[in-house]
């Protein structure tokens, strides 16, 4: 298959057989989506054939699914299993919603539904956990876990990806390449690939140097074409050969951080709620610290995008007030990725309406993998995940130093993802992210704020797994079923442990989780930076306890060799006085922290 601009995929095979559990991964434009559709019947490919049992039942989830007119539930069918499954999926109170009348998010939520409970053999599912909430996702896991037909699943999330998954096809510049297992064996099996095909790489520019050195003193046997010659060794060796690999490491750190002063963005007493509707959340107090990384967490309809929209100054809140720092330069990557006009092409996005497009815009999508190709293609002509990867391009271009991200793994491919988290893990600027993305909110945030959809917000120091840890442990409590529904209402939570104070960077709290007194923290750095610098001085640990791991098992398999015992024991020693030092760092930093 291919489109306008380039080829997408050629000379592919595959075959998926009953009860195989197939992702497809790959940059954002290499031809997942087509691939699925192909698979499914709904496009015919250019060449090549697609044979199919004559009695397999095929169920399709698409990226941009359409849904008939009328009832929700009656989109998805008139089972049980049907409400259930709307139930599930948070749509539950939508049943009986015209599908007209239903944002895009609820769109893909009722057509997931109805791929689901259809009795089909095969299930072709475009990232399914868009627009899903964690209890969502947790549960679809679990039911494609459990079901016995053949599963194809392209999808951003890789706890999903690693449990359900047992073969993993991935697309990577025109061919595709099958890996066993999950995506824990695609990263091994790809990184070996990378490393012969830059053995390869490195041999064949050898071979081409040799070649052009011998051209280069006038052999006469090769005179007949020269300049020829000459000019594709010289290519060979300035890797512009016709397998070039693909483009380096997504480059975001060109991204400029503007200083960010003390004042980020406070919220005081915040709340809001639509027409004549209760509150979505109520007595918010939240001040951002300079380098916060903060996630913010709750179901479907909690107003999750409403607080980041107040945070960003694009809306006024029902209650309560907004200070925002004069320094503060936020940049709001949110959902609304399909909204670009499809007319503009991709240079003219980041240059902004205010100047033309120049060298500079092409050469600042060139570090975000847009080829010239598609530096200059129309936006229509991208695809879902590069239009999403076009927004990001266009947000990191104004240069903020605040940083709002709505959902940003939506239609993300895993590269970008994990560039998009180095690059985050370093940014010298504040984060505050809405995300259902257990992996990406793991490495990327410090404490988690979860709005519980009552009216009340509790923020989670310690992040995702001390939410999880408490909350999830505590619904499955038989006590639970008569304690309070949010998870900071109960005294001496983890959601009160950090005052509302600006001493406090980032504090939250709500009228139902009236904050613990705390000691006042000594002078010095602030509670996000310190954690950052813990989580980098655990991963350092972890790093060199590999690594003396490793020399641990060399030594005990050479054991006869005096050289090799010598050489890899003084190693071993250095990497002893490294892993003591880096101890030491480490135990400074937690008494600070808990100072």
């Amino acid at each position: 298959m291919s489109r306008p601009d380039r080829p997408l995929f050629t000379d592919l095979s595959v075959t998926v057989d009953r009860g195989d559990r197939m992702g497809v991964v790959g940059l954002n434009g290499t031809g997942k989506s087509t691939l699925l559709r192909v698979l499914a019947g709904l496009q015919v490919p250019e060449s090549g054939a697609v044979r199919r049992s004559t009695t397999v039942r095929v169920a399709m989830l698409d990226q941009d699914p359409v849904l008939p007119e009328g009832p929700a539930l009656a989109a998805v069918g008139d089972s049980w299993e049907a409400e259930a499954v709307l139930e599930r999926l948070g749509m539950g109170a939508m049943a009986t919603a015209s599908t007209v009348n239903l944002s895009g998010g609820q769109r893909k939520r009722v057509a997931l539904a109805r791929t689901l409970v259809s009795e089909a053999d095969l299930l072709i599912l475009d990232e399914p956990t868009n627009h899903l909430d964690l209890e969502g996702i947790t549960w679809l896991e679990d039911r494609l876990a459990g079901f016995r037909g053949g599963l194809i699943l392209v999808t951003h999330d890789r706890h999903l990806l690693d449990r359900v998954t047992t073969k993993v096809l991935e697309l990577d510049r025109g061919t595709g390449y099958v890996h066993f297992g999950g995506y824990a064996s695609w990263l091994e099996a790809r990184a070996e690939r990378a490393e012969r095909e830059a053995n390869a790489d490195t041999k064949r520019r050898n071979l081409a140097r040799r070649e052009l050195e011998w051209l280069r003193r006038g052999a006469p046997a090769r005179t007949s074409k020269p300049k020829a010659r000459i000019e594709s060794a010289t290519a060979l060796v300035q890797g512009k050969g016709p397998q070039a690999a693909r483009q380096g490491e997504l480059d975001l750190a060109m991204a400029r951080t503007p200083r960010l002063g003390n004042t980020v963005v406070e919220l005081h007493g915040a709340g809001h709620g639509w027409d004549d509707g209760p509150d979505l959340f109520t007595g918010v107090d939240l001040n951002l610290d300079p380098r916060e990384r903060l996630g913010i967490m709750g179901a479907n309809g909690a107003g999750k995008s409403t607080l980041l929209d107040i945070i960003a100054g694009r809306l006024e809140p029902r209650h309560g007030r907004v200070v925002t720092g004069p320094t503060a330069s936020i940049g709001y990557y949110d959902q609304l990725g399909q909204s670009l006009d499809p007319k503009l092409r991709a240079v003219e996005v980041v240059a902004g309406p205010a100047r033309r497009p120049d060298w500079s815009d092409e050469a600042f999508l060139q570090r975000f993998w847009f080829d010239a190709d598609a530096a200059w293609a129309e936006v229509g002509t991208l695809s879902g995940g590069e239009r999403r990867r076009l927004q990001l391009v266009a947000t990191l271009a104004r240069s903020p130093n605040v940083l709002l991200l709505d959902e940003p793994t939506n239609d993300l491919d895993l590269d970008t993802l994990r560039a998009l988290e180095d690059f985050l893990e370093e940014w010298q600027g504040a984060v505050v992210v809405v995300s259902h993305d257990r992996a990406f909110l793991e490495r990327t945030v410090a404490d988690v704020l979860v709005l519980d959809g009552h009216g009340r917000a509790a923020r989670w120091p310690g992040g995702l797994a001390a939410w999880t840890a408490e909350f999830l442990g505590r619904r499955r409590s038989p006590a639970s079923s008569s304690g309070a529904s949010s998870p900071g209402a109960q005294g001496g939570s983890a959601a009160s442990a950090r005052p509302s104070s600006k001493a406090s960077a980032g504090a939250v709290a709500a009228k139902a989780a009236p904050p613990r007194s705390a000691a006042p923290r000594a002078p010095g750095r602030s509670p996000s930076t310190l954690r950052q610098l813990l989580t980098r001085s655990e991963r350092e640990l972890d790093r060199l306890g590999k690594r003396r791991t490793g020399l641990l098992d060399q030594l005990a398999a050479h054991s006869q060799d005096h050289v090799a015992l010598g050489r890899l024991g003084a190693e071993l020693a250095g990497v002893d006085a490294e892993l003591a030092e880096a101890e030491e760092r480490w135990l400074q930093l937690a008494s600070e922290a808990e100072g």
